[in-house]
């Protein structure tokens, strides 16, 4: 699992602040040579969590499903609205990383996938929370199995369920949010793909200041207290 911690006690906002921490796992979606997955695939993320997307060059999105059925938004199969990131188009000389940035709510699993092309039929899903001790079979294994005999890859709707922001490598941003949560942070580097693994490495650390501006510190503050 892969993810920074980010102290908040640097801002004057407010007492309920001053101590507070704020957890937020990082998923780079595809990479720079364009192969068709989330770094990484398989997370686990506690109740008040952020999960941040980065978005490599291509055009990919983040969207929910159901287990039951991959590569079509939850919303067209359930009383529940989702995420969906939209589309993010990054070129290949760009200098900025768009992000989608989420508030994890519930530890019950959340099953995503990318809505391009066939990318969800070539396995570019992922899941938040996976919980095989409840049930074996509702693996993301069994979930990349099931996204490609699929027959159809949609896109949501509307963009909902998080923020969409952009950055740069040197921790500014810019962009509006809408739905809950925001936590812009730095560019990724590299050339090479990273390894979607369903488990993670020990955390590391970095500081504030080095993967997201006060801008981006502040509105999660917002998210997780107001």
């Amino acid at each position: 699992m892969q993810f920074t911690t980010f102290a908040l006690s640097a801002l004057s906002i407010g007492s309920a602040l001053a101590q507070a921490g704020v957890t937020v796992h990082v998923v780079r979606v595809g990479s720079m040579n364009g192969s068709l997955a989330y770094y990484p695939n398989n997370i686990k993320a506690e109740v008040g969590d952020m999960v941040q997307f980065q978005f490599a060059p291509n055009n990919h999105t983040v969207t929910q499903s159901t287990f039951d059925a991959p590569c079509q938004p939850i919303a067209a199969n359930s009383n529940v609205t989702g995420i969906y990131s939209g589309f993010m188009p990054v070129s290949a000389s760009s200098t900025t990383t768009p992000t989608y940035t989420i508030m994890v709510k519930a530890k019950t699993p959340m099953w995503l996938y990318c809505s391009q092309g066939k990318h969800c039929q070539n396995g570019m899903t992922m899941v938040i929370n996976e919980n095989t001790a409840a049930n074996a079979t509702r693996s993301l294994s069994e979930y990349q199995a099931l996204a490609a005999k699929s027959t159809v890859n949609l896109p949501g709707t509307a963009v909902t369920g998080g923020s969409s922001n952009t950055t740069t490598g040197t921790g500014s941003e810019s962009g509006s949010g809408t739905g809950t949560g925001t936590s812009p942070s730095g560019t990724a580097s590299g050339t090479s793909a990273p390894q979607a693994t369903s488990s993670g490495s020990a955390a590391h650390h970095v500081r504030a200041g080095d993967a997201m501006g006060l801008g981006g510190l502040f509105a999660v503050a917002l998210a997780l207290f107001l």
